[in-house]
């Protein structure tokens, strides 16, 4: 049995599968057609959040903001013009990153000072930060949603529950 929090992050990466398998059905000029939402396309918004699961992987790793900060323009640059195959290789390589991380922290509630130059320090927790990356790719798939609506197509289920669903059916099929 995973634990919560790995649970959580295998969530996470199978809701950006199922987005990005969805996504590869509809007509290409859906990815970067101009919409008035959070942000202005589905593809700017999966930069986002590609830039958000690496600046956070970074912060988990306690990597300083003196090292991070540097490669936030590289990050976000890395994810300008792509389209959804490329996003989904992005959005793989650092699900496997991620995962490497989990697999060598022993600890995923260990507690952690993360500092921001304009928020101050936070005392917190590894666990914490890391249902804060899930709960912020839950919103951002939100706003994919809506925006696919806007351009007349259906979203696709990415709740928690069918997660659940999912793997027990899975592991239903395994048992037999």
């Amino acid at each position: 049995m995973l634990q919560q929090t790995d649970q959580l992050y295998d969530y996470h990466v199978w809701a950006n599968e199922r987005l990005f398998n969805h996504l590869e059905e509809l007509p290409e000029d859906v990815f970067h057609a101009e919409v008035t939402s959070v942000f202005p396309s589905v593809s700017q918004t999966l930069a986002h959040m590609y830039l958000f699961e690496r600046l956070y992987m970074s912060v988990l790793a306690e990597i300083p903001n003196e090292e991070i900060f540097p490669k936030i323009p590289g990050w976000t640059e890395e994810a300008q013009g792509k389209n959804v195959s490329e996003m989904r290789r992005l959005f793989a390589g650092a699900a496997e990153q991620f995962y490497e991380l989990l697999r060598r922290t022993p600890d995923l509630d260990k507690a952690m000072t993360i500092t921001h130059p304009n928020y101050g320090s936070l005392g917190t927790h590894f666990s914490d930060i890391l249902r804060h990356v899930v709960n912020h790719g839950t919103y951002h798939r939100g706003n994919v949603t809506a925006m696919l609506r806007q351009q007349g197509y259906a979203g696709v289920p990415t709740d928690y529950m069918f997660y659940l669903v999912q793997r027990q059916q899975d592991s239903e099929m395994f048992d037999r």
